[in-house]
């Protein structure tokens, strides 16, 4: 039996304010409860352990599993909606939940598009949203029969989780493909198969959604991607056509409405060498896309995902520069010996334009442990300055081969 237990601040008046609940106590979780401060709201959150990096600033913490009914519901009572900084909760809880009178957002029919990609690319070639060519695989001889008639390489994802590059294999030939997906059915993890797409560029599209119906974009940004993982996004996206930034937004816009999303959603896209999109993914919740606009725009991603689900009125989208430029900082292979804390001194002795956010996690290769934002008005200095600011943070070493000692 999984053992609940509930840390509170001392009772107070807050004059009616909301609670949210949040499930996941990671640092999507920990910058919502940033954004709740401002608004006089309060953050609980569901985590599995204490020193996750919400639940080492949020009052409010439940210890339990996203996938423990019971501790669902004893993080939802008393709350005024709940939300999620991950998709991983199973959809029949949170239908029990919405059955029981929980405001959930959002709600469970929206939210199997993101954790089901067969589900989402069916629902979205079914109202002609543009995707890449995919099967169902449930067998090996199916991947192999995707390959032949669509032409290898091709990409095996898992249906259900996987991210940051894993749940996704690149298959080159039919014999990889009868491999790998014998041997991950044999597992029973339900498969796709995707075509690869030759991309430019990934792009994201970020939306935000209330109840009532109304919508907000963001900026199109491009997003970076270094072995399958985010390593940088550029707000917005560099040299963009006009039509195709606007092409871009009004498909989050009508994906939104179309799946009843309610809160942020990111629609991650694969922008062509001949100029067309393609969906490629979608994340119901605030996202790393999204990050840029905590410093860069009018209202970020994590104060208008508050608003969205508590259904208030959506914040003002623009932004604050002409460029921002948000970069990961990423786990070193080694940690440094040099402590956060000193390197945070550097860095600002250097750049001291840089907005750090650190997520209070431990250092670990290729871990997301924070990011920077830089503003400004030229792409390539800005997004030198982000890069060269998270390095140091992860690595302890200047990418410019700049010393401190060297100066007199």
């Amino acid at each position: 039996m999984t053992t609940l237990w509930l840390v509170t601040s001392r009772s107070f008046d807050n004059s009616g304010m909301p609670t949210v609940t949040m499930i996941g106590g990671g640092q999507l979780a920990r910058m919502t409860h940033q954004a709740a401060v401002a608004l006089g709201q309060r953050l609980r959150v569901l985590a599995e352990r204490p020193d996750e990096p919400a639940a080492q600033v949020t009052p409010e913490v439940v210890l339990g599993s996203h996938t423990d009914l019971a501790a669902l519901r004893k993080a939802a009572v008393g709350s005024h909606a709940l939300t999620f900084d991950h998709e991983h909760v199973p959809t029949e809880h949170l239908e029990a939940l919405v059955a029981e009178g929980v405001n959930v957002q959002p709600p469970p029919s929206a939210l199997i598009f993101a954790q089901d990609k067969l589900a989402m690319r069916t629902r979205l070639a079914e109202f002609g949203a543009p995707v890449p060519a995919f099967t169902a695989v449930e067998s090996a001889a199916d991947a192999v029969g995707f390959g032949d008639e669509h032409g290898w390489p091709v990409v095996l994802k898992a249906v259900r989780g996987g991210y940051d590059g894993r749940g996704v294999w690149m298959i080159d030939d039919a014999e990889q493909a009868a491999t790998i997906a014998g041997e991950q059915l044999a597992h029973g993890v339900p498969l796709l198969a995707e075509q690869k797409v030759e991309l430019r560029r990934e792009l994201s599209a970020m939306v935000a959604r209330s109840p009532f119906g109304q919508a907000a974009v963001w900026p199109v940004v491009e997003t970076v991607q270094r072995d399958g993982q985010c390593a940088v996004v550029i707000a917005p996206a560099p040299e963009l056509p006009e039509e195709l930034a606007a092409q871009a937004q009004s498909l989050a816009l009508r994906l939104a409405a179309e799946l009843g999303v309610t809160g942020v959603m990111a629609v991650e896209l694969f922008e062509t060498h001949d100029g067309e999109l393609l969906v490629n993914e979608l994340a119901m919740r605030p996202h790393n896309s999204g990050h840029w606009g905590m410093d860069g725009a009018v209202t970020g991603q994590f104060e208008q995902h508050l608003r969205a689900v508590l259904d208030y009125p959506l914040g003002d989208t623009t932004p604050l520069a002409p460029v921002t430029v948000m970069a990961n900082i990423l786990g070193a292979l080694e940690a440094p010996e040099m402590s956060m804390d000193e390197r945070l001194h550097h860095l600002f002795a250097r750049l001291p334009e840089a907005r750090v956010h650190l997520y209070g996690k431990g250092e670990r290769p290729h871990r997301k442990i924070g990011h920077v934002n830089i503003l400004g008005d030229d792409v390539a200095l800005v997004r030198e300055k982000a890069e060269r600011a998270a390095h140091w943070m992860s690595h302890a070493e200047w990418t410019d081969g700049w010393d401190p000692h060297d100066e007199h």
